[in-house]
């Protein structure tokens, strides 16, 4: 069920006072409320119920929930032989958690061909105060002291909510998807939640999920919402991702 108009919540509703998903509107696709506040509580509330903000500067917060929805299966991410062949010989390396404000500074950056960014300095502040609290984290690709590329998200129990990537050098955001996707299929995440579908995601492995399924998918993994504390606390060498 869809509706045609959308929730307005205040910074003095709950964090949970987002009506269901089901009533997201269809045009465009996904919009389901607006305005609220972006604390700490509030977004975690957000993503438990595949809820998140996109919203550009002098906009309300708008909140989101697309259907379908775009997924990437950790164990699926593609690497062309090409790129594999690169990887190989790379002496790029991988951290997880030591930059987190540059990796999300990178990510806002502006871009060829885009006008501006979403990560408005509300965001900033908001994303930054999830990883102190333990929810956001960070991928980042060095070459020698130079941050190459990287990502950010948020894991809640066994799903990750992929935000934003950057690539500095060429290949910097495929091999932080790479140590991503590694590590998550090891340790058991059936999902990355990659939110809406772009060529480049569905080249590198994503696929569309029904919302009611992802819905279903990710009631399971986030049931007991812990934080995820299984980052390797070493630097990995790009090359062993190949």
């Amino acid at each position: 069920m869809s509706s045609t108009r959308i929730a307005w919540l205040t910074p003095d509703d709950p964090p949970g006072a987002f009506p269901p998903v089901d009533r997201a509107l269809v045009e465009p696709d996904g919009l389901l409320a607006a305005g609220g506040d972006l604390s700490v509580e509030r977004l975690v509330e957000a993503y438990t119920r595949g809820i998140f903000p996109w919203f550009d500067s002098g906009q309300p917060i708008l909140w989101w929930s697309p259907d379908p929805r775009c997924v990437l299966k950790p164990a699926n991410y593609h690497l062309s032989r090409r790129f594999r062949r690169t990887l190989a010989k790379s002496a790029a390396t991988v951290t997880f958690n030591r930059a987190f404000g540059a990796v999300m500074d990178a990510c806002a950056a502006p871009r060829d061909g885009q006008p501006g960014t979403w990560i408005t300095a509300d965001m900033h502040r908001a994303y930054r105060a999830l990883h102190a609290a333990g929810w956001a984290h960070s991928i980042e690709v060095w070459d020698g002291e130079r941050l190459a590329g990287g990502l950010y998200g948020l894991a809640i129990g066994r799903m990750f909510f992929a935000e934003s990537m950057f690539s500095a050098l060429s290949g910097g955001s495929k091999i932080a998807l790479a140590a991503l996707c590694r590590i998550l299929d090891t340790e058991g995440f059936p999902l990355i939640d990659c939110q809406v579908a772009s060529s480049h995601l569905m080249r590198i492995g994503a696929e569309l999920m029904p919302r009611r399924i992802f819905i279903d998918t990710l009631t399971r993994t986030v049931a007991g919402r812990d934080r995820f504390n299984g980052w390797p606390g070493d630097a990995l060498a790009a090359a062993s991702l190949a």
